[in-house]
């Protein structure tokens, strides 16, 4: 899965980037996308899995603002928190995703 557009911050260091999360929720980065968005996309993505691979094995590989969605979307974490108090990395995770998956959280 493609990263968060960061527009003109593409390329900084990350320290610049987590320090503006909070103001890029609804609001795109300058040049870039906001994290609303990337939950939209991410929700197209899930959408499509849960519909056209029901009962598959699927491996993602996804940056950080693609994790936060997932979790949000899958958990019902409130995506500022997430962005707030960012989760730690941890390999491997698993999910289980059914066809009849509601795409309605945000």
């Amino acid at each position: 899965m493609r990263e968060c557009n960061y527009g003109d911050l593409n390329g900084h260091p990350i320290s610049l980037i987590a320090a503006q999360r909070a103001q890029h929720i609804d609001e795109p980065f300058p040049g870039g996308q906001s994290y609303c968005q990337v939950v939209t996309a991410t929700r197209a993505f899930l959408h499509d899995l849960a519909t056209g691979w029901d009962s598959s094995r699927i491996l993602v590989i996804a940056h950080s603002a693609n994790r936060w969605a997932l979790d949000h979307l899958l958990t019902g974490t409130p995506l500022e928190e997430l962005l707030q108090a960012p989760p730690t990395w941890r390999p491997g995770r698993h999910c289980t995703l059914s066809a009849d998956w509601p795409a309605s959280v945000r």
